[in-house]
Formats: structure tokens, sequence, C-alpha cells
């Protein structure tokens, strides 16, 4: 069985490349999270989780990791990545990602939508969110990523 996560941070980065991986690659070296080795999870943030913007993640690491990401072709493409995180200081909390074609602010709007409705329907109060964003314009293959590492 895997320990619960002590920390996280939000971050979000993009970049250009020229390939498709190498593109989000580059995202993810922007984002301090390209030296790991990503373990992909859905939306739920451990009780007692400590956010810590300053976290070194070590390298080549298994990291939890809730991410959206992008990645478009199409020069003039505008694109965008974004995360949210909905705390309640005494219980879990809930992560949400999104990304597409769309401005930054777009992205942004639709985590924190999308978070305030996760705590809704859960029926808990919402005391807080962070929200992490970055926006592209494609100039040969772009993308946009954005992201809530977990750590121990």
């Amino acid at each position: 069985m895997l320990p619960l996560p002590k920390k996280y941070f939000v971050t979000a980065a993009a970049a250009e490349g020229d390939t498709e991986l190498t593109a989000f690659d580059g995202a993810l070296l922007k984002a301090r999270v390209g030296n790991t080795n990503l373990l992909k999870v859905s939306s739920i943030l451990p009780p007692g989780c400590v956010y810590d913007p300053e976290l070194v993640i070590p390298e080549g690491s298994l990291l939890p990791i809730a991410y959206g990401d992008i990645i478009c072709e199409e020069p003039g493409t505008k694109i965008a990545a974004a995360v949210s995180v909905g705390i309640k200081k005494d219980s879990f909390g809930v992560i949400m990602e999104f990304s597409g074609k769309c401005s930054r602010e777009e992205a942004e709007k639709k985590v924190s939508d999308m978070v305030k409705e996760a705590f809704r329907i859960r029926g808990l109060e919402l005391e807080e969110i962070k929200i992490a964003s970055a926006e592209h314009v494609v100039e040969k293959i772009g993308c946009a990523f954005a992201a809530v590492p977990l750590w121990y």
C-alpha cells in the first residue's frame, strides 16, 4: 500500500518542441517535474496535505500527480492548461484540471467552477482555492501543462 502524500504544490508551464513528446517534456521541465516519472492520479488531495511551493522532488522519483495538458501542431493557435485545488482545512481537498484551445483566463474559470461544483455536490464548505495555469501561442508544436504534484 502506498503512503498518503503529505505535501503538494501547484505548477504550470508551456513549451515548444520539434515533436509532441519534446514539447511535453519541455513543459514538464519548466514546471519543475520533468526529471521525475509521473504517476497520473485523479482528483483528491489527501487530508492534512500541506502546500509547499518550494518543494523539490528528487530526480527519478515516482511522482503522484494530477495534471491537464494539451499539445497542438496548429501554428498561431492559443492553448491553455489550468489546475485548481479546493481546500477545506479539516478535510480532504479536491483537484480539478482542464486544458483546451482557449485563453488562460478561460481555463482558470473552468477549473475554478469545477472545484466549486465538486465541493457543492460533496456537501463540503470550500475555504480556499489555489490555481496554476499556462497559456501558449503555438509556433510549431506547443504544449501547455498544469499540475498538482503530491509528495511524501
